[in-house]
C-alpha cells in the first residue's frame, strides 16, 4: 500500500462514486479511491474471494487498507480480536495452540463491546469529577469564611493545599474523559489495542493515587456486588 495522501491536496475523482477523493487511498497499480468506497469493495470482494483493483482489475494484497486488518504472525486477513494478547487474529491463528484458552471476538463484536465499555467508564469519570467539582466548591467556601476570621488564618495553608489537590485531579479526570469520548469516536480495527490500553489506564485502582475520594469510592465498591465500571 502506498502511502496516504492529505485529502486537502487531493482534486481527482473517485472511480467509485464519481465525486471528489476523500481520504484517498491507493492501490499498488497506482489508482486512487475514497477510503470508504475502497473499504466496500474490499469487504465484498473477500466475501468472493476475488480482491483486484475497481478500476484495472489488477490483484490486490489482502492487506490493502493498511496493515491494521491483517495479522502479523501469517500477513492473512484478520477476522479476531484476541482481548488477552491484544492482537488482530486471522482463522490460522485461532486454530494455534498459543490461542486457544484465550478468549476473542470477531473484530466487528470487539469494536462494539469495547465502544459500550469506553462509554460506560466515561460516564463513571464524568459523575466522579461533579462529586470533586463539589468538594473543591464547599473547601472554597470553607476558605473564604477562614480568611474572614483574623485568628484562624493559620489554618488558611491547608484548605488553599486541599482545594489544588482537587483542582489537579479534577483536570486529570477530565483529561481521561476527553480521550475516552475520542477513542469511542475513532474506533476500529486498528485501535483495539488502544482501547483497552486506556480502559487499563482509567481503571478504579488507578485512580487511587489521584484522589483520596476516588480511593474510598474504591474500597467501597469492592465490598459491593460485581458492577463493570
Amino acid at each position: 500500500m502506498l502511502p496516504w495522501r492529505d485529502p486537502s491536496h487531493d482534486e481527482g475523482i473517485c472511480p467509485i462514486c464519481q465525486e471528489h477523493l476523500k481520504e484517498a487511498t491507493s492501490t499498488e497499480c497506482g489508482h486512487l479511491f475514497c477510503r470508504g468506497c475502497l473499504t466496500q469493495h474490499v469487504q465484498k470482494a473477500l466475501a468472493s474471494d476475488v480482491l483486484c483493483c475497481p478500476l484495472c482489475r489488477k490483484p490486490c494484497p489482502e492487506c490493502i487498507l493498511g496493515i491494521g486488518l491483517v495479522c502479523v504472525s501469517h500477513q492473512k486477513r484478520a477476522s479476531s480480536f484476541c482481548e488477552e494478547s491484544r492482537c488482530l487474529l486471522c482463522p490460522q491463528c485461532l486454530e494455534s495452540p498459543e490461542h486457544k484458552s484465550h478468549s476473542e471476538l470477531t473484530i466487528e463484536n470487539a469494536i462494539s463491546h469495547y465502544k459500550e465499555r469506553l462509554s460506560r467508564r466515561s460516564r463513571k469519570l464524568r459523575k466522579d469529577i461533579a462529586e470533586l467539582q463539589g468538594l473543591k466548591a464547599q473547601e472554597e467556601e470553607k476558605l473564604q469564611a477562614l480568611q474572614q476570621q483574623l485568628d484562624q488564618l493559620e489554618d488558611t495553608p491547608a484548605e488553599v493545599a486541599r482545594i489544588l489537590n482537587l483542582s489537579r485531579a479534577i483536570v486529570q479526570l477530565s483529561s481521561l474523559v476527553t480521550d475516552l469520548e475520542r477513542t469511542v469516536k475513532e474506533l476500529d480495527a486498528n485501535t483495539l489495542k488502544n482501547a483497552i490500553d486506556l480502559l487499563d489506564r482509567s481503571a478504579p485502582q488507578k485512580l487511587e493515587a489521584i484522589h483520596p475520594m476516588l480511593e474510598k469510592r474504591v474500597s467501597k465498591s469492592s465490598l459491593e456486588p460485581f458492577s463493570e465500571f
